[in-house]
């Protein structure tokens, strides 16, 4: 029987494949006929990922890859690994990121500053690179950036910083990749529910964000993985360098002010002395 499903046939690379977008996009891709490779730091993690994804999408084809998104070699291999699914590579999803977490400028270091870029940025741009001289066909490549990127958001200046510059290389990556047949795009989630994300999701924090999404409620894994399926699929076949909210209208108004989080992390008197353009003693 023949299998009339959008994606049949084409084989998807995903980073960061135990994490919540990388696992819900991955079941997106699958239920429309994609074969999946996931590629993450922790076996069990993702084993568990499979697990989950073959119970939720029967005949789910998912390969499993161990290693850092951080690391050329490693990419390298899980991509040769992706590619012998079918000897085709067709989407590139690159969701590895994070925050190396809430601190005021003037108490990052160098170290600090170079992390949030390297996990956010520099993995972007090893998924590109490594993954395009596989796509002979041409594809789609979907990029994870952040409403971080559009909106300031105190203490976090190293995340803004490499979320904006996800940005401005899909971008320029698309303009590069368009005669290839290679489209590159991003979805900027607002904030979401993920184990990473668990001291934004309790009060107040919590009530702070939805105050200024117009929707009323922060986002769920499938509400980011259904902007990412949509760019990866035949659907979005004319859209190239773009990136688009998807935050409930967070982006409509402005981040909430979580200086009293980061006065409970690191003292009154701290947050009082940067906040005078001063480093703490």
């Amino acid at each position: 029987m023949s299998d009339n499903r959008p994606l049949s046939g084409m084989t998807a690379f995903i980073t960061g494949g135990s994490g919540a977008i990388g696992r819900y996009s991955a079941k997106w891709l699958l239920r429309d006929g994609a074969s999946v490779l996931l590629m993450a730091r922790h076996m069990e993690l993702l084993e568990k990922a499979r697990a989950e994804l073959q119970r939720e999408v029967a005949g789910a084809r998912v390969e499993l890859w161990a290693g850092d998104a951080r690391n050329p070699d490693h990419v390298r291999s899980a991509l040769n690994k992706a590619y012998a699914i079918a000897n085709r590579l067709d989407i590139v999803v690159a969701t590895v990121g994070g925050s190396v977490g809430y601190r005021p400028l003037l108490m990052c270091t160098e170290e600090h500053f170079r992390k949030d870029l390297e996990i956010n940025l520099v993995t972007t741009f090893i998924a590109v690179r490594y993954s395009v001289p596989l796509m002979a066909r041409g594809g789609a490549i979907v990029c994870i950036s952040s409403t971080a990127a559009m909106m300031p958001f105190n203490g976090l200046v190293g995340y803004c910083t490499a979320k904006g510059g996800v940005e401005n290389f899909i971008q320029a990556a698309a303009e590069e990749l368009g005669p290839a047949g290679i489209r590159i795009n991003a979805v900027r989630p607002g904030l979401m529910r993920a184990n990473n994300n668990e001291r934004l999701m309790q009060e107040p924090v919590h009530g702070k964000f939805v105050e200024q999404m117009p929707l009323g409620r922060t986002g769920e894994p499938d509400d980011i993985a259904a902007g990412v399926r949509y760019l990866a699929g035949p659907e979005s076949s004319w859209v190239t360098g773009q990136s688009f909210a998807v935050d409930g209208g967070h982006e409509l108004r402005r981040n909430p002010d979580l200086t009293f989080m980061m006065e409970e992390m690191y003292g009154k008197e701290a947050i009082a002395t940067v906040r005078k353009g001063k480093t703490p003693g």
